[in-house]
């Protein structure tokens, strides 16, 4: 009886290797058709929240970070997701999206940007503006469609719109880092 088993317990193993390879495959297939369809998912939202359409949304790295600190709250000095200030986020932006290192505070990054006109302003670059200041105060990254991402002291990190009467009011210039 044994060695009749034996044939059985062959096939069965080898049947049991084969499902284990073949399984493992379709999982790094699905991990990559997962990716993807994150990148579709971020495109799709993004192009709503921006007014165009998805396949204007082509950075998606910049736009999967945005969704990552997202609604993160403001904190004056704030670095983290426990808080952050718009010169942080800006920081850590251009940090995790262009690795670029740039300065930290808002006067700073002014300071080493070339300014841009307002219609001449491409997603990346940097939008500045005076708020209850003679100083730049307040800084956000340029998306496209008139819209911007920052670090709102009332709302934390968010997309708000250049032709709100607030930022018309406000906006000094756009820049891009030298």
């Amino acid at each position: 009886m044994k060695i009749k088993n034996q044939p059985n317990s062959f096939f069965i193993l080898f049947f049991l290797l084969v499902f284990t390879i073949t399984s493992c495959k379709n999982k790094k297939n699905g991990i990559n058709q997962i990716k993807s369809s994150s990148d579709k998912e971020i495109r799709i939202k993004y192009a709503e929240k921006l007014n165009t359409n998805e396949l204007s949304i082509k950075n998606t790295k910049l736009y999967s970070f945005i969704d990552d600190w997202y609604g993160t709250p403001y904190k004056y000095g704030g670095i983290d997701k426990n808080g952050i200030d718009c010169s942080g986020f800006v920081f850590k932006l251009f940090e995790q999206v262009y690795s670029i290192k740039s300065p930290r505070t808002t006067t700073e990054l002014y300071e080493v940007s070339n300014e841009i006109k307002k219609k001449d302003l491409k997603e990346g670059d940097l939008i500045f503006f005076k708020i209850d200041s003679k100083k730049v105060s307040h800084v956000g990254v340029f998306l496209m469609n008139n819209k911007f991402v920052h670090a709102s002291s009332k709302k934390g990190i968010m997309i708000s719109d250049l032709n709100e009467e607030f930022f018309v009011k406000c906006f000094y210039k756009g820049g891009r880092l030298k």
